[in-house]
């Protein structure tokens, strides 16, 4: 992967806060829509969820997800030369008494200020997901696999 290529892939990830999540259902796969804050680094993904959401306790039963993020489509471009990444993972959830909960609170909200209000509901999770691999696609023909390591090599490159 070129330098152009790893700005894009890090500048995609750091430009969106929504995401396609795909889940383990009782039935077979399900995907859903979550916002996202990627952590420093890419070492993880935080997903504020309801546990009313089938997303939620598919995850909470079978805690390895994917998270798919794209560039915005546009008219006049093939959809088949966006930009995008999916990420797969191992899922938990950040316990409200550890010491970490509170940073990942404001890292959240900082990045996705509308959900200050949900952090009230009793219902809601904080979760993370730790990326195990990433699949990137740069555009047409251009695609890359990237381990936990080289994801997290190439987001404190381009810092």
């Amino acid at each position: 992967m070129n330098l152009q290529e790893r700005h894009l892939l890090v500048d995609l990830i750091r430009n969106q806060r929504w995401a396609a999540l795909a889940t383990q259902g009782p039935d077979g796969p399900e995907a859903s829509w979550v916002a996202y804050a990627a952590e420093a680094g890419f070492s993880g993904f935080l997903l504020h969820l309801s546990t009313l959401a089938s997303h939620t306790r598919n995850l909470l039963a079978h805690p390895r997800a994917g998270l798919a993020i794209s560039a915005p489509e546009q008219a006049e471009i093939d959809p088949q030369t966006l930009a995008r990444v999916t990420i797969q993972g191992d899922v938990g959830i950040i316990p409200k008494n550890s010491e970490y909960y509170q940073d990942a609170v404001r890292h959240y909200q900082a990045r996705l200020p509308g959900s200050l209000p949900r952090f009230e509901f009793t219902d809601f999770l904080l979760l993370r997901l730790t990326p195990i691999k990433a699949r990137f696609v740069g555009g047409f023909a251009r695609a890359y696999t990237l381990d936990a390591a080289a994801l997290r090599a190439t987001a404190q490159a381009i810092d």
